[in-house]
């Protein structure tokens, strides 16, 4: 049975109102071996980013230059077996007002979209997800729903769910780079640092599959 592991993390936010973001961009990163992500951040922080990075608990794209992010996106096209799907929510589409009153039903019924894309099977799976939920019974929620709508479409899966702070996974850091740089796309119509990218990639609005 094959493995893979999945870090999920998010670029936009839950807000409808005036002064939110357009849309919310959710990005799983898809690898075979998660040692090789850690590497890469390890070997940023000694060499060539050592200095930009040294007072950093952890890589954020809002938060980086523009050559550690486009850094990162390279150094995914050398690895094999990797593969990111994106969620797409344009917020003006967003008609239920019980979606717009609960942010974390919201977020759920985004990334259940986001499960539904991902089409393996026999395939047990380990899943990262940043620590956004604080307690519990939310990361809870979250899990069942997501199990759930991954299960629809493959068959023979088993997956186990964590989450944690992006700091604890190197993995978490590189997903972020990709949801901001997806947004960016979406948001401000800057395609500039999703073109690095030569992996696979999926990108499906929650309405509507983009080819």
């Amino acid at each position: 049975m094959k493995f893979k592991y999945v870090y999920i993390d998010e670029s936009g936010d839950l807000g409808t109102k005036g002064g939110s973001s357009k849309f919310l961009i959710l990005s799983a990163l898809v690898v075979d071996n998660p040692a090789d992500l850690e590497r890469i951040i390890k070997n940023m922080r000694r060499n060539k980013f050592k200095k930009e990075l040294r007072k950093a608990s952890e890589i954020k794209a809002n938060k980086s230059s523009s050559e550690v992010i486009v850094y990162m996106l390279k150094k995914l096209n050398e690895l094999s077996g990797t593969k990111v799907y994106y969620i797409v929510l344009d917020k003006s589409k967003i008609y239920s007002n019980y979606l717009k009153k609960d942010k974390h039903k919201l977020y759920n019924f985004v990334a259940g979209k986001l499960a539904r894309n991902m089409n393996f099977n026999d395939t047990n799976f380990e899943i990262k997800i940043d620590k956004s939920k604080g307690n519990l019974f939310l990361q809870e929620d979250f899990n069942k729903y997501f199990e759930n709508h991954l299960k629809e479409n493959c068959e023979g899966i088993k997956c186990k769910i964590e989450h944690s702070w992006s700091h604890s996974w190197g993995g978490l850091q590189f997903a972020d780079v990709l949801a901001w740089s997806c947004f960016q796309k979406f948001e401000y119509n800057n395609e500039n640092f999703v073109n690095e990218l030569e992996i696979e990639q999926e990108v499906c609005q929650v309405w509507k599959k983009l080819k």
